[in-house]
């Protein structure tokens, strides 16, 4: 799902609450600055441009990854990155619309 996706999907909240329901974990890409300003509780928070270097340590997880950021851009980025490198994600767009679930 890229960047534009997001906004065309009517199920966003739906597929955001299975993938809650299947343990997934919530991975705010934003910067520290960011994630300290307000995260979701429970989040891991991996800078984007840091993903390739963790992508072994997110595969050990071995559960579904819902990424998280600002708006969805940054998030939308990691969600593609980490699809390509086989784990089971969605882009969950702004970490307010993963939040409202919890």
């Amino acid at each position: 799902m890229g960047f534009f996706d997001m906004f065309k999907r009517k199920d966003m909240g739906l597929e955001i609450k299975e993938y809650l329901e299947k343990g997934a974990i919530v991975l705010d890409v934003r910067t520290k600055m960011e994630w300290d300003q307000g995260h979701t509780s429970g989040a891991k928070h991996i800078v984007l441009n840091l993903i390739p270097l963790q992508i072994d340590e997110i595969k050990s997880w071995n559960k579904p990854v819902i990424t998280v950021c600002l708006s969805g851009g940054r998030s939308g980025q990691a969600a593609q990155f980490l699809r390509n490198n086989g784990v089971e994600v969605i882009n969950g767009g702004p970490w307010q619309n993963v939040d409202q679930y919890l």
